[in-house]
């Protein structure tokens, strides 16, 4: 599917945007990322329902690591394909497509050979739509907060950040490479963070494995994060009198404690979900949980252009309300984590500190 959705590219017409078809180049370019999207969701639960499989229930401390491990490998990968893509497009359009077709054909024999067919059985009935929304509580508790938790990132990440990184006017107005570096940074940043939390962040804090109230006490601290970015952009006269060094600064500090806190929490929610899924239902429950991940991205890039767009008198305006959103997001993610069934474990705060029994 990864295959067919790339090599649909190849027949991308020039002429479509010279001649006002914009539509249709919409329509063909949200086709062939839609291959590629389903593609690769598909291929995140099959690794998260495989490593579920394979480790025993109780080694939670080990199955913490290897799913931290391989989600935030798996981001920084993406990020290093942001240079890659970005390198490859400078030499020709479809020398990238070749690259991007050769990187995922290299990657098919080892997943034909290196699994084992016995690892899971398709169930002999069908699964209805009823039977798909009807989940364990905790499963549908942690999808709800994904969903809120992905839609406080993209309400200002996927549009408005490079939108505004390159507006000449209004913004820092950077060049296509610079803002492709930090975005590309951004992702790599975010995917070490995550795969090593449960040693660097968790382990010294006496949280590994995490539960619930971990992932409580993250995604609270994470809406300090784009609270602080509302408050430098609607709050200070940084960004309105267009002070390009302090706007800098405050952009990539908010990005960088942005990046560390949600990698934090990404890499426990990835860990929650697997913990809380039924083993005779690990796919059909991971797969759940990432139908609400994209559904929070989504919405977080819609209702972000819609702010950026037309919300204030300008885009400083428009992109500080996007964080505003941003808080609301994070902190319904974080209301949501309150009523999940699990008190199990307690919540330390190094060797000396103790929050919850």
């Amino acid at each position: 599917m990864q295959l067919c959705g790339i090599g649909m590219l190849f027949g991308w017409q020039d002429s479509w945007a010279a001649n006002g078809q914009v539509v249709t180049g919409i329509v063909f370019v949200t086709a062939a990322q839609m291959l590629c999207g389903i593609a690769k969701d598909l291929t995140k639960l099959g690794g998260k329902t495989v490593t579920k499989l394979v480790t025993p229930d109780e080694k939670e401390s080990r199955l913490f690591k290897v799913v931290s491990f391989i989600t935030g490998f798996k981001n920084s990968m993406k990020g290093i394909g942001y240079f890659i893509g970005a390198a490859a497009l400078t030499f020709n359009y479809y020398f990238a497509l070749g690259i991007l077709l050769l990187l995922v054909l290299a990657a098919m024999p080892w997943a034909a050979v290196g699994l084992s067919n016995q690892l899971g059985r398709a169930r002999k009935e069908n699964i209805t739509l009823h039977t798909l929304f009807r989940q364990a509580y905790n499963v549908n508790v942690l999808s709800m907060a994904r969903f809120f938790l992905f839609g406080s990132r993209d309400m200002w990440f996927e549009v408005p950040l490079p939108f505004f990184l390159r507006d000449a006017v209004h913004g820092l107005g950077w060049q296509r490479v610079a803002v492709g570096a930090v975005l590309a940074g951004f992702i790599i940043l975010y995917g070490q963070v995550q795969s090593w939390t449960p040693q660097l962040v968790l382990q010294p804090l006496r949280q590994s494995p995490a539960n619930k109230y971990v992932e409580l006490l993250w995604n609270g601290l994470l809406c300090f994060a784009p609270a602080y970015m509302a408050v430098m952009l609607l709050g200070t006269p940084i960004f309105i009198n267009r002070q390009l060094p302090a706007m800098a600064g405050v952009l990539l500090s908010g990005l960088l404690l942005y990046c560390v806190l949600f990698a934090v929490n990404s890499s426990v929610h990835s860990y929650l979900i697997v913990k809380y899924a039924d083993g005779n239902k690990v796919a059909m429950n991971v797969g759940f949980y990432y139908m609400a991940n994209a559904l929070g991205r989504l919405t977080g890039t819609l209702v972000s252009g819609a702010l950026y767009t037309f919300v204030g008198a300008n885009v400083v305006y428009g992109f500080g309300w996007c964080f505003v959103a941003s808080v609301c997001f994070a902190a319904a993610s974080t209301a949501l984590t309150v009523v999940i069934h699990d008190d199990s474990g307690g919540l330390r705060c190094g060797s000396k500190l103790t929050l919850v029994k």
